[in-house]
């Protein structure tokens, strides 16, 4: 599995984003797809799951009510609607393909990350 993610940029406190992780390759090869992020000098952190063919996502109590997950599975595209943005919700965000359920999510495949600036 293969994964582009897209969508980053510098935006200001308050602000909006969505972030784009389009997987190609043996997408079959995988039950459900992540976002991750990783500040600087920080461990990577689990954002949002979704599984691809069930009605199911889970998040990270630091993103909930603020980010939503969602899926085109005609495109193989998943993405990370951000609002209410924050700068301490400024690092690389990573997407991931792996098993599991949203909840328990064992993440296998990485795309190459996107930088989300946010500016206070």
């Amino acid at each position: 599995v293969q994964l582009q993610a897209s969508g980053g940029g510098l935006v200001q406190s308050g602000g909006s984003l969505r972030l784009s992780c389009a997987a190609s390759g043996r997408t079959f090869s995988s039950d459900v797809m992540g976002w991750f992020r990783q500040a600087p000098g920080k461990g990577r952190e689990f954002l949002a799951a979704i599984h691809w063919s069930a009605d199911s996502s889970s998040y990270a109590d630091s993103v909930k009510g603020r980010f939503t997950i969602s899926r085109d599975n005609a495109k193989n595209t998943v993405y990370l609607q951000m609002n209410s943005l924050k700068p301490e919700d400024t690092a690389v965000y990573y997407c991931a393909a792996g098993f599991g359920s949203p909840a328990a999510f064992s993440p296998r495949f990485w795309g190459q990350g996107t930088q989300v600036t946010v500016s206070s």
